[in-house]
């Protein structure tokens, strides 16, 4: 196995992966996700708490 000169490790040159704008709505999605998962855990909370203090007929 031959070893190709210039390229060694990590310190090769780095080229960008994606664009800033993909990386700018990659980010918008996952906060929009995180506060979505946020809200439905605080109305499940709201809801069993609600459901706990009815009283049993």
């Amino acid at each position: 196995m031959m070893r190709l000169s210039g390229a060694v490790g990590f310190d090769s040159s780095r080229t960008p992966v994606a664009s800033s704008r993909l990386s700018g709505a990659i980010a918008t999605s996952l906060a929009i996700g995180t506060l979505s998962l946020c809200l439905v855990v605080a109305l499940t909370v709201l809801s069993i708490r609600a459901t706990v203090a009815m009283p049993i007929p």
